[in-house]
């Protein structure tokens, strides 16, 4: 039902290599799965070989070697023809709430993509996916670790009739997560926040795989992300953006607080009238207010 693909950083860092090892091994014991793996980062190939997942080994990339996020979604297509597609980090561990939350929603809506909050959680070994390791770790993780701020988005749930043509956005650089929800908004299917209904693991980690050791935000690739999402107005979109929310395997109405009555605000120049200019400075506005 579902074709999870993903392009992982090289598994020459043990904990990058164990974590990565984890959240794959996890996806492959989901029910009605298929995954998929591109690039040919060191050790990738092994590590698919021996997870027993697809491997697309030849994929365009950008001046750093990151992978295009255009190709990405255009040969997982070619590959592997399902309902039903799930970008996701491979540093996510997946529980099988995640395969029954796109099995409801895709019951009730033709056109979504499906996102959520992740928990953070330190995983530094190997786990063990033996009888009744999903109730074990969530209640871990449930007990210790820690729900992520609604920023950044690690996993999208999509059917094969949205994003069909995406910009070639750098894998692993900021700003693509946000133009998937922009555009969702912009083009009027639903950007469903999956909070209350799934659960993922973000396995903690540093960024020494990063040129400098800096975050993906900081990156010089990231201006070229913004830049093709047409401007650092689309990539302000955040969870706080989403227009629904699933709940008990109910599509809602989001929920109005008071980060996403700015944020509304905010964006309804951009969406309706697709004014940058007035976008950004409502933006501007926030910022003084927030000040005071």
């Amino acid at each position: 039902m579902i074709t999870i693909f993903s392009a992982p950083k090289p598994f020459s860092d043990p904990h990058i290599a164990t974590i990565q090892h984890n959240a794959i091994a996890s996806w492959t014991k989901l029910p009605e799965v298929n995954v998929i793996l591109l690039g040919d980062e060191p050790g990738l190939a092994e590590a698919a070989a021996d997870l027993g997942v697809t491997h697309i080994r030849e994929i365009p990339r950008s001046p750093s070697g990151a992978p295009l996020m255009d190709a990405m979604f255009r040969l997982t297509r070619e590959s592997s023809p399902t309902p039903l597609y799930a970008i996701v980090n491979a540093d996510i561990i997946l529980f099988d709430d995640f395969v029954e939350a796109a099995r409801k929603v895709m019951r009730q809506q033709e056109k979504f993509v499906l996102l959520g909050q992740r928990w953070d959680y330190d995983i530094t070994s190997a786990l063990d996916f033996s009888e009744g390791w999903q109730t074990h770790l969530r209640q871990k993780i449930q007990e210790t670790g820690e729900l992520h701020r609604p920023a950044g988005s690690d996993y999208f749930i999509f059917p094969l009739s949205c994003f069909i043509d995406i910009p070639a956005f750098i894998i692993g650089r900021a700003g693509w997560d946000n133009w998937m929800i922009y555009h969702a908004r912009k083009n009027g299917f639903p950007a469903i926040d999956a909070t209350a209904d799934v659960m993922i693991v973000h396995q903690n980690h540093d960024y020494s795989h990063l040129p400098g050791g800096q975050p993906h935000y900081k990156h010089p690739e990231t201006d070229d992300n913004i830049r093709l999402a047409g401007g650092r107005p689309m990539t302000r979109f955040t969870l706080l953006d989403t227009d629904k929310r699933l709940v008990d395997g109910k599509i809602l109405p989001q929920t109005l607080n008071t980060a996403r009555l700015w944020r509304k605000i905010e964006s309804w120049p951009l969406l309706v009238l697709g004014s940058k200019k007035m976008s950004n400075a409502l933006w501007r506005v926030k910022k003084v207010i927030s000040k005071w």
